[in-house]
């Protein structure tokens, strides 16, 4: 089926909301996942991938992400397991803020899932006239790397994913995602040619600006069974809330007009 861009960010929003995020943090997850689609990035695939943390997530008790360390051009955080939807903004406005002041800095957020939906919060930082590129993997066997880099000012970034050939024999897991702001230095991902390494996507300026311009025109595709399960989300948030106007119906215990 096709929607349009504002069907898909606010079918999100409201799932979103029936998953318990605040209003505000409902309105920049329903974002991100609609930049994604309007790109043709899979943005609805990777959040049906982690549905079930999120879902899980909403009966845990609310951990804000913790600084493990910082200095004036470096942060290491932990998301403490929980979506980059939830623990993302905090490590891009810190970013943001140390490489105003000091041309250059370098975020870690440890232990995060999720991680593709931060392309749409890296769009917001470059819009902003910042450069920004992020690294993470993907997966251990084969080991899989992704980086994304966006141009200050651009609204679209490249991207690269290659399974490496020749893993290092001191290779550990990575359950994180590593920033890296500059003010004038562009970061664009490029690949090392002697490296064994096989190239599995590779997404140009020009082609994610092609993909958003057909969306545009033609509407953006959504897989029936995906939307059916937002549309769910979303009648729990509608349900909460007439449950909540019922039980403020009528006389309340104080009078205080």
């Amino acid at each position: 089926m096709k929607v349009s861009y504002n069907e898909l960010q606010g079918l999100c929003r409201k799932a979103f909301l029936g998953m318990g995020f605040a209003d505000g943090d409902a309105s920049d997850a329903a974002d991100m996942v609609a930049w994604m689609q309007l790109h043709e990035l899979d943005g609805l695939d990777a959040l049906n991938r982690g549905l079930d943390y999120l879902l899980a997530e909403q009966h845990e008790e609310e951990r804000a992400p913790l600084i493990l360390y910082a200095d004036d051009d470096l942060a290491v955080l932990d998301s403490q397991g929980h979506s980059v939807l939830r623990s993302s903004s905090l490590a891009l406005e810190l970013g943001f803020a140390k490489t105003r002041a000091r041309g250059l800095a370098v975020i870690k957020i440890r232990r995060c899932h999720n991680r593709q939906l931060i392309m749409g919060y890296l769009a917001r930082i470059a819009g902003r006239g910042m450069n920004v590129t992020a690294f993470w993997r993907n997966g251990q066997r084969p080991l899989i790397e992704q980086a994304v880099g966006f141009r200050a000012g651009s609204t679209v970034p490249e991207i690269r994913v290659y399974a490496v050939n020749q893993v290092p024999e001191e290779n550990e897991p990575n359950d994180g995602v590593t920033l890296v702001f500059a003010n004038h230095v562009e970061l664009l991902p490029a690949m090392r040619t002697t490296y064994g390494y096989e190239l599995l996507a590779c997404h140009e300026e020009s082609a994610l600006l092609a993909s958003r311009e057909r969306a545009m025109l033609d509407g953006i595709s959504i897989d029936d069974a995906v939307w059916a399960k937002l549309k769910h989300q979303a009648a729990r948030m509608l349900v909460e809330s007439t449950d909540a106007s019922r039980s403020g119906a009528g006389p309340g215990t104080t009078d205080n007009d």
